[in-house]
């Protein structure tokens, strides 16, 4: 069964471009690790300066959890904040075109 993570933050103006930056070096360590049972996503909205993270997992453990690229960017992620990050649990109720 598929465990879904939705993560929401909102960073500084002044830190929104960094957090981009280090988001897509966790997205470049997991192109090299290539997990099957693991889906990211991370959306940009409007105004640039909120992130939404959707992590979908069939597996038991987090593969963003090994990853040097992700500790990283965890590291000061609390720094470039004005709004920490909210993680809540989610189910699917429907789905067109995106692994449910």
């Amino acid at each position: 069964m598929s465990t879904h993570t939705i993560v929401r933050y909102r960073t500084t103006p002044e830190a929104a471009d960094e957090n981009a930056r280090l988001v897509a070096d966790v997205y470049a360590a997991l192109a090299e690790l290539d997990p099957d049972d693991f889906r990211y996503t991370t959306y940009r909205l409007t105004g640039g300066v909120s992130f939404v993270h959707v992590a979908q997992s069939d597996g038991d453990t987090n593969p963003l959890q090994s990853l040097p690229a992700f500790a990283e960017f965890q590291r000061d992620l609390q720094a470039r904040c004005v709004e920490p990050p909210a993680p809540t649990q989610a189910s699917v109720v429907g789905s067109y075109g995106f692994a449910a």
